[in-house]
């Protein structure tokens, strides 16, 4: 049974940083992909945006509203994945979850929140001044 459990989520201040983790149970990170999805307050689950995503254990794509903020990575040894996110801003503010699947056409994008079949429970990140 797979099993996803994300954690690191908390309230910082505009330009701080937050690492999130995803641990994952069931099967080895380095098959198919996990990607960061964040829902802001007020927006529904279907409207969830990925914003980082890794593939097999080697591609890693990011939304253009992270890109050159957040970096995403894993330990193998640890079955687990990371997002180190700096220089926040309030706009980052959501609740932000791992979600894993093995469909084919993950490895060169990030899909839609639907077709993700495993999630974790989510962790709150608060960005304020």
């Amino acid at each position: 049974q797979v099993q996803l459990v994300d954690s690191g989520g908390g309230s910082v201040q505009i330009g701080g940083s937050l690492r999130l983790s995803c641990a994952v149970f069931g099967y080895p990170i380095i098959h198919g992909c996990i990607v960061w999805f964040r829902q802001p307050p007020g927006k529904e689950r279907e409207e969830r945006e990925g914003v980082a995503s890794i593939a097999r254990g080697a591609y890693s794509t990011y939304a253009d509203s992270v890109k050159g903020r957040f970096t995403i990575s894993q330990d193998n040894a640890k079955n687990t994945l990371y997002l180190q996110m700096n220089s926040l801003k309030p706009e980052d503010t959501a609740m932000y979850y791992c979600a894993a699947t093995f469909r084919v056409e993950c490895v060169s994008r990030i899909l839609g929140p639907d077709q993700y079949s495993y999630w974790g429970q989510g962790t709150q990140v608060n960005v304020s001044s």
